[in-house]
């Protein structure tokens, strides 16, 4: 008997995350899942109860996405582009389809289950590593993420893919290289560590506009970015320029707490809570925070992540 379709949307949500780490894009995510969902609808009937569902899945899932890769350009960061620029440096811009987007945590991420499955899913979605995929060829792409993320056997991913264990073992090491080469880490199963007392640090430093304290959280080779706009910074001391030249108009804005990518984030109010800004993800790595991404497009990504048009206390 084949499965209930109730049964397939137990797996929406570990599909939608395998589909943005392949695409980059939420709103490209959604559309590969819905058009898996159709394709395994129709194929009910078809399918052999000896195989797992999941797996299943799986092969529609990365086929669809692999139709979705035929005609598009890789999304990418503003840091991946090449030359650091300076704060002088004139703004430039790219259509939104050319960013990786940022995502819910809530979206694909399980509500509950096992604490390091749970870690490595986390930092499947962070913005670095979801880029890094990008550079990849589709097939080393869902080689990686079904052998490193969903933890799929050669043999597996062989049968997703009408390939050869061997073959599938071949573009692992292509892709493990590339991403080593460009010193990117792999999902670990460690839980993270505790940031709250530094993300607590930077919403008081930021919402009080001290600039010599927000970039006293700052590593040496923290970046600053601001999709769409395709400028980015290295550095404490470029940082600073930056807030207090052309990022000045930030005084006075209140943070909305929340995780986006795997990652401490929040929903920025400029105008002491009236004009919505930018989605702010931090990148933290020990007791410094290593990146500071904040994606402008308010207009899509407020009423995606549930923030108002305006700031609302968490009191209030």
């Amino acid at each position: 008997m084949a499965p209930p379709v109730q049964e397939l949307e137990l797996h929406r949500v570990p599909l939608t995350g395998h589909c943005y780490r392949m695409l980059g894009s939420v709103v490209d995510a959604d559309d590969a899942v819905q058009e898996t969902m159709v394709r395994a609808w129709r194929n009910l009937e078809g399918f052999d109860e000896r195989s797992s569902l999941r797996t299943w899945l799986y092969k529609i899932a990365t086929n669809v996405c692999f139709d979705a890769l035929t005609d598009r350009s890789r999304r990418e960061r503003p840091v991946d582009l090449g030359t650091v620029g300076t704060p002088e440096d004139a703004l430039e811009t790219r259509s939104r389809e050319s960013w990786v987007e940022p995502i819910d945590d809530a979206r694909v991420l399980p509500a509950n289950g096992d604490p390091s499955e749970r870690a490595l899913l986390r930092e499947s979605i962070r913005l670095a590593f979801v880029a890094a995929v990008q550079m990849l060829p589709p097939k080393q792409r869902a080689v990686l993420l079904m052998s490193e993320v969903l933890g799929c056997s050669a043999a597996e991913i062989a049968d997703c893919l009408d390939t050869t264990p061997p073959s599938v073992n071949s573009a692992l090491q292509r892709a493990r290289a590339t991403l080593e080469a460009r010193d990117i880490r792999m999902p670990s199963t460690t839980p993270s560590r505790d940031d709250s007392a530094l993300v607590d640090k930077y919403v008081d430093a930021f919402e009080r506009f001290d600039v010599d304290a927000i970039t006293s959280l700052l590593r040496e080779d923290a970046t600053l970015s601001m999709p769409p706009y395709t400028l980015w910074l290295r550095g404490p001391e470029a940082i600073r320029a930056w807030l207090l030249g052309n990022g000045s108009g930030c005084k006075g804005s209140r943070l909305v707490r929340m995780y986006v990518s795997g990652a401490p984030a929040f929903g920025q109010y400029r105008g002491g809570g009236k004009q919505p800004w930018g989605i702010i993800v931090l990148d933290v790595e020990g007791d410094k925070i290593t990146g500071i991404t904040t994606f402008l497009d308010t207009e899509t990504l407020f009423p995606r992540f549930g923030l108002p048009p305006v700031f609302v206390s968490a009191s209030a």
